[in-house]
């Protein structure tokens, strides 16, 4: 099965929509027979930051001479991102081949597995494949029912909780950080960055329900710099340190070093050129700590905000935490089905910022074209999927971009 054929099989489980629970995936990694005996795996779940602990613990651990397999989600142009060996994308050769197996393996399960599942699946075995020593692997959604809690971790890492995806996991940060919590396992080490009062005191009861030692990272790292901007990417840093200690797998600090100011995460407040910024901040509290960063960067300067919403996100919310910050808006009408309508956000805005512009555009490369004559700062944010529209907009392959929901 070609690549396109086999990713087009792929998405097309996205019909199946999302679906929580372990039943599916365990029995899926049964099949492959992975994880490998002797892969130890940190399991890293929480919406905001999540992935840049996932991408410092990797770059400490290549720093350190470790084969690594790193698993995250979603992709911002190609699917390919989500599985990576040592910094490097699994083929599409690897992927046609992997998505063969799996296709064929459930073909007549009943219920079939998710895009999700099957994603997850695919990582591990290839991972496997690829004889990794340690994975690093980020939940999706969830956790407590997400694909990639099947698997027993050497540490559970659980980064700053805020309301997010609330229709699957619950209205309050307690109910979502019981399903964040869910990942601690009995008798396996816990590693969480400063939560609400809310939020720790259920990782708290969890830990301890589970007998599992708990440590609360309340500071932030200060021995060097760190390749990604921002305050918080210092705290980010001090829990992937924290979470390789609680491991016990061994790294010095030249290897920390080394890997928090090499690593790169693309669309974490990403330096396109001097004048332009790829962030992909989805919820109030990822937005609040981009204009947080703007600030500490460009201090009292605005930006002409290219912003694109999805559905589901709280867009009033996220217009406030960008108020500070902004000298107009840019609303392109985007790929995405699940993006909140130009004209729906424009309204937004207008509720809350009535004397700041705003204008309409029909494409998200329409928005670029149109700023490409202005010499002030530009700021593209509002969704990841969003963020990689725009990041193969502007890499110049625009066609390469690998749409997908989840």
């Amino acid at each position: 099965m070609p690549y396109r054929e086999a990713l087009a099989w792929l998405f097309g489980t996205q019909l199946f929509g999302i679906k929580l629970g372990l039943d599916n995936i365990r029995r899926l990694l049964a099949e492959l027979n992975v994880p490998a005996p002797g892969q130890r795996i940190i399991h890293v779940a929480g919406p905001n930051g999540k992935g840049s602990v996932c991408a410092m613990i990797d770059s400490i651990l290549r720093s350190a001479g470790y084969r690594t397999g790193l698993f995250t989600s979603p992709h911002l142009v190609t699917f390919r991102e989500r599985i990576q060996v040592n910094g490097e994308m699994i083929s599409e050769t690897e992927v046609a081949a992997g998505l063969s197996t799996i296709r064929e393996m459930v073909r007549d399960w009943e219920p079939h597995p998710t895009f999700f599942e099957i994603a997850t699946a695919l990582g591990l075995h290839h991972f496997r494949q690829q004889e990794c020593e340690v994975i690093v692997l980020e939940t999706g959604m969830g956790g407590r029912l997400d694909a990639t809690n099947a698997i027993t971790p050497v540490v559970s890492v659980i980064t700053p909780i805020d309301l997010d995806h609330q229709k699957w996991l619950g209205d309050t940060l307690r109910e979502i950080a019981a399903e964040k919590a869910g990942i601690i396992k009995p008798h396996i080490p816990v590693v969480s960055a400063i939560q609400p009062p809310a939020a720790a005191a259920v990782i708290q009861a969890r830990a301890l329900a589970c007998e599992a030692p708990l440590r609360i990272v309340e500071t932030s790292y200060e021995a060097s710099p760190i390749a990604l901007a921002g305050a918080h990417q210092k705290q980010n840093a001090a829990v992937a340190e924290a979470a390789l200690h609680q491991a016990g797998i061994a790294v010095d600090g030249n290897a920390i070093e080394r890997g928090l100011t090499t690593v790169s995460w693309p669309a974490r407040f990403q330096r396109w050129n001097e004048c332009t910024i790829i962030d992909g901040a989805h919820n109030p509290a990822g937005a609040s700590v981009l204009a947080q960063t703007w600030r500490e960067v460009f201090a009292e300067e605005r930006a002409s905000v290219i912003l694109a919403v999805l559905r589901d996100k709280d867009a009033r919310g996220m217009v406030a935490a960008l108020a500070p910050i902004a000298a107009g808006f840019l609303l392109p009408a985007v790929r995405t089905e699940r993006a909140l309508p130009p004209e729906e956000l424009a309204s937004v805005i207008g509720t809350i910022l009535p004397d700041v512009p705003v204008r309409i555009v029909p494409s998200t490369a329409a928005a670029l074209l149109d700023l490409e004559s202005t010499r002030g700062l530009t700021l593209i944010t509002g969704s990841l999927h969003f963020a990689g529209e725009a990041l193969a907009i502007l890499q110049g392959n625009p066609d390469e971009l690998e749409d997908c929901l989840q």
